[in-house]
């Protein structure tokens, strides 16, 4: 008996739904209709239209289910649909309710309804996707047969329907299709309201196909999991917008930031990497040589989706999936599309979105309206180290320590750095005689953890009168140049996928493609030219420390044919060109500094801290002395370097001449201005008689790796290159003429340098760091050749001056002097510098007209009078 009591006591409670009044009206319009209306229409609907099921369903389980499914109700009342503020607290609230309602029945049936309700709330079974999708369409259906009477009544959009029936597709394909021509036949007579946002819709609409691609089958076998997969990448991505957009996101812990971080790049982590459609090896393997370079290709620009959608940035996001929905719907045809179907998909797509991708690019370069970066910079707690995620960035311990290392010093010591930064940016403006007064933004590049030194840096440069612009590097293939990140980044998940896809403008390059980019470049140029002006260059931050990475040569990635090569070269040259027309070269200057990661090893923060003192090294000391080495210089006729220890390094190096020596001066006095830290003297030679051999053993240029570099000069231009980091002559003189010379046939040299900073030199070895020092620094650390454009390129015609007052005319060579013809014969748009460590080299001396020999440099060692404390730090050694 207390089983039949039980049960009777259920169905009194449950009569309690005919009290619970919902939003739509009943067809004949005079009255809302109730939980029970509506819970007897859906059995009703089940019974007599399951044959539209996408699936087989067991028809009188999912009459209960729908008959159930809003029991909770009577504790939690109704939800409105469009009720934002409810459907936040929906879920607790239900939950609750069924804990005590179900649990009026015996057991057994309380077990099997309280089931069935969350089987129905999970939508994992062919049942519960059925009842959904009748749940979500009888509104739509009471909606139209009222003339729209509650849609009007809420003023519902079209985006918001679209979105409540994202998965309705998932249980009946052939229902929504019926419910979607209601919807637009609404639309149609004004019932439902238009957007206000036409974005929201597309996403709308584009994420209610690519979910249902999760799970139907329509495209060949062998692209049937590429597909797959990065549909559900994309749904990841739809996830990833609703949380950033929701009211939860802040309060998400560390390892909740971190969990999410690591699922939004684990595909293309080195551990992954294998069977990620993001490795050329692995996608020719499963879809062929052809479609895997266009597929592969458009699963790394669906990647940009990550960053886009954490700056809110919805037109690019839109378009990289309905772009995805294109190739798709081309896959689906009765015959495999061809090679040159899908390439010509790709081609439109990144030529027509050109001017939403180029403008954009542009725009954020100098524009401090974009301020993403700079809000989180400027507004974070940066004690709660959860910041660094919100940039949607790859993130690792160097991040991460780094953070918590700078929250380690001090403020006298965070303001010290900021201060070495900032000053040299100034410097680099009064020693070029250009006005800085003038401009009104500085663009700002660094690696993420490094945020309190700049927040500190930000607040010096406003008192100078700029304003911070900050900028990712570029997500999109149209700004990408090579592998290179220009811009704040966080770690590199994979360098190996950045190196495959170096060259993936492969696919769309050429002459009109070329053409419509200029165009869009000085169309944006023009719509932005008073910022453009206003722009004073960039303050880079750089970073060292990271383990040294060897590229792996794919012949499956994507590579520039010649053609494509001297295309590419030409773009580039009127792309830097066309730069320089708005914010004026002569105009600007920029500055950069380098700080160890923790990546470098345990001695870290020792390293971290001598890094802080070579940055800020006693200049004037640094300016006696290397002035002594400019007096030598001057009035010379050449320079011969040798190496030794395996170093086989034979080069003469020609300099300019000079006229007036009490005015002038052939090598600059770099005082750690533009380039931190303090320690060279350079010149940009002459190219006739520069001749012979440069060779390192190991360097490590722009991220990368090589072994035994050896470059041959002829009157000051490459005529012969060769390494040995893989197994054929042609594979290495591919690498250095794609990464070295840009695909350039030749380069001049254009610049000879000395190092000086003994000092960086020592911390290299006593720490055993030599090959994971920068450029920045490793330049400082010996004699050094610039391979590409002079220090000057666009601005040889700006006087520029010493600290003694004399003029450094050396700015020009024969190459640069072609400016006055034609630009694009002078300039190359690279600059590369390789340096000769001290322990590889034998010898510097100065040759006199009259072939007398002067030693700067002996045996590693600075042997000029007055040069002499320079060798101090290499005593200990």
């Amino acid at each position: 008996m207390k089983r039949l009591e039980q049960q009777m006591n259920f169905i009194l409670e449950v009569d309690k739904l005919k009290q619970i009044t919902r939003q739509s009206y009943i067809t004949g319009g005079e009255r809302k209709e109730t939980d029970t209306d509506h819970s007897w229409h859906l059995a009703m609907m089940c019974a007599l239209l399951s044959e539209y099921a996408n699936e087989e369903i067991d028809v009188t389980k999912t009459m209960i289910m729908v008959l159930i499914h809003d029991i909770v109700e009577i504790d939690a009342g109704d939800t409105y649909a469009y009720d934002a503020d409810g459907n936040q607290t929906k879920r607790d609230r239900e939950v609750k309710a069924a804990d005590r309602i179900f649990n009026l029945l015996p057991k057994d049936q309380a077990k099997e309804m309280r089931a069935l309700w969350e089987e129905f709330e999970a939508q994992d079974t062919a049942e519960a996707r059925f009842a959904n999708a009748l749940d979500k369409i009888q509104p739509i259906l009471l909606n139209d047969a009222t003339g729209g009477l509650a849609w009007r009544e809420h003023e519902v959009e079209k985006s918001q329907i679209m979105s409540r029936n994202e998965r309705t597709p998932e249980g009946s394909k052939a229902l929504w299709s019926y419910a979607k021509e209601i919807i637009e036949r609404n639309l149609g007579t004004n019932i439902i309201d238009e957007d206000a946002d036409p974005l929201e819709e597309r996403w709308n609409l584009a994420m209610i196909r690519i979910r249902e691609m999760e799970t139907e089958k329509t495209v060949p076998v062998p692209f049937y999991d590429y597909f797959q997969r990065t549909a559900g990448f994309l749904m990841q991505m739809k996830e990833l917008r609703e949380m950033l957009n929701g009211e939860d996101s802040p309060a998400l812990s560390i390892q909740e930031w971190q969990q999410l971080n690591h699922q939004l790049y684990k595909d293309i982590l080195p551990e992954q990497y294998e069977t990620s459609y993001g490795n050329p090896a692995f996608a020719a393997k499963m879809l062929g040589a052809e479609q895997g370079k266009l597929l592969g290709f458009l699963y790394t620009e669906l990647r940009g989706l990550i960053g886009y959608l954490f700056e809110g940035r919805l037109q690019e996001a839109v378009v990289h999936l309905e772009l995805f929905i294109e190739i798709y719907n081309a896959f689906e045809q009765q015959s495999v599309p061809s090679y040159k179907e899908i390439q010509q998909i790709l081609y439109w797509f990144v030529s027509d979105y050109s001017d939403v991708f180029v403008t954009e690019r542009i725009r954020e370069s100098v524009d401090p309206a974009r301020n993403f970066a700079v809000n989180i910079i400027m507004n974070s707690d940066l004690t709660d180290m959860t910041y660094l995620y919100r940039y949607g960035e790859y993130v690792t311990d160097n991040e991460l320590q780094t953070a918590a290392f700078l929250n380690s010093l001090s403020e006298e010591e965070i303001q010290a750095m900021a201060d070495t930064y900032t000053e040299g940016y100034r410097i680099g403006f009064a020693h070029g005689g250009k006005d800085l007064s003038r401009k009104m933004t500085v663009n700002i590049r660094y690696h993420l953890g490094f945020e309190r030194m700049l927040r500190s840096a930000i607040y010096n440069f406003e008192k100078m009168g700029l304003k911070p612009v900050v900028s990712r590097y570029a997500l999109s293939t149209v700004n990408k140049r090579s592998s290179m990140r220009l811009g704040y980044t966080g770690a590199v998940p994979n360098q190996q996928f950045d190196y495959d896809h170096r060259e993936d403008a492969a696919i769309y390059l050429d002459k009109k493609f070329v053409e419509r980019r200029l165009g869009v470049m000085r169309s944006a140029y023009e719509t932005f030219k008073t910022l453009a002006n206003g722009h004073a260059g960039p303050a880079v931050v750089e970073v060292f420390g990271e383990k040294p990475f060897t590229p792996a040569a794919k012949e499956e990635a994507c590579q520039l044919s010649e053609r494509q090569q001297q295309l590419m070269v030409s773009m580039n040259n009127s792309v830097t060109q066309l730069t320089n027309q708005y914010i004026i070269g002569k105009e600007r200057s920029f500055t950069i500094i380098a700080f160890p990661v923790p990546e470098i090893g345990p001695d870290f923060q020792k390293i971290f801290r001598e890094t802080v003192k070579i940055n800020t090294l006693d200049y004037h000391l640094y300016e006696r002395i290397q002035q002594t080495i400019i007096d030598t210089l001057d009035l010379r006729k050449s320079v011969h370097i040798q190496g030794k220890n395996g170093n086989r390094t034979d080069l003469t190096v020609a300099l300019h001449p000079l006229n007036m020596p009490g005015k002038e001066t052939i090598f600059e006095n770099c005082v750690a201005d533009v380039n931190i830290p303090v320690g060279e003297v350079f010149t940009s030679p002459q190219l006739s008689g520069t001749n012979g051999v440069l060779h390192v053993k190991q360097v490590y240029l722009n991220g990368l790796k090589y072994l035994d570099l050896c470059i041959t000069f002829t009157d000051g231009m490459i005529t012969d290159y060769s390494c040995s980091n893989f197994d054929t002559a042609e594979e290495n003189r591919n690498f250095i003429q794609a990464n070295l010379l840009y695909h350039h046939d030749t380069l001049p040299i254009g610049e000879f340098a000395i190092g000086t900073n003994t000092t960086a030199y020592a911390m290299a070895q006593k720490y055993q760091i030599a090959e994971k020092l920068p450029i920045l620094i490793a330049e400082k650390m010996g004699p050094h050749f610039a391979v590409g454009d002079t220090c000057y390129s666009w601005e040889e015609d700006t006087p520029v001056y010493n600290p003694d007052g004399k003029e450094i005319i050396a700015r020009d060579n024969a190459v640069s002097l072609l400016r006055r013809e034609d630009p694009a014969k002078a300039y190359f748009g690279c600059h590369t510098d390789i340096t000769i460590p001290y322990e590889e080299l034998g010898s510097l001396e100065v040759i006199h007209a009259d072939g007398s020999r002067q030693e700067i440099i002996g045996d590693g060692r600075f042997t000029l009078a007055g040069t002499e404390e320079l060798n101090i730090p290499l005593k200990k050694l």
